[in-house]
């Protein structure tokens, strides 16, 4: 599993016209599965959410967890983040998982973060969403399990 982590002021997701998910302070997580993703990657991915430390102490250094900083996680899937673009000018996305797995896992993966942390929003599994960001910093890592 993968996830694009933004560090945010704010951040929303938007489904036909109506706001699904939306966070203030804290991580913006776009997360793609890719074939052969576990439950395992997908508690590995999360403690690497809710303990990588990109917020900023009193000295202003990057020693924060999204937790620590008292922020919230926007989880939003996107398989286009499984996509294999080292060949051509068009992505192959061979590497993602099915949807039906991807869902499964990406279900499991916020029910683990909402028992895990009280601040837990997501966009819609497979819509067409609009996701709305203040990114902080900016500040954005690519995570992986």
């Amino acid at each position: 599993m993968k996830a694009l982590i933004q560090r945010v002021k704010n951040a929303s997701v938007t489904v036909e016209g109506e706001t699904v998910g939306a966070i203030d302070h804290g991580l913006l997580a776009l997360v793609g599965v890719e074939k052969g993703d576990s439950e395992a990657d997908a508690e590995k991915l999360l403690h690497k959410l809710l303990h990588y430390r990109v917020f900023s102490d009193h000295d202003d250094k990057m020693n924060l967890n999204v937790q620590q900083a008292n922020g919230g996680l926007l989880l939003v899937s996107q398989f286009t983040l499984a996509a294999d673009t080292r060949k051509g000018l068009r992505p192959s996305f061979s590497s993602a998982a099915p949807p039906e797995e991807g869902h499964r896992l990406f279900d499991y993966l916020v029910s683990s973060a909402r028992s895990a942390w009280p601040t837990v929003a997501t966009g819609q599994f497979g819509a067409n969403m609009q996701v709305a960001l203040v990114n902080d910093g900016p500040v954005t890592f690519l995570l992986e399990s």
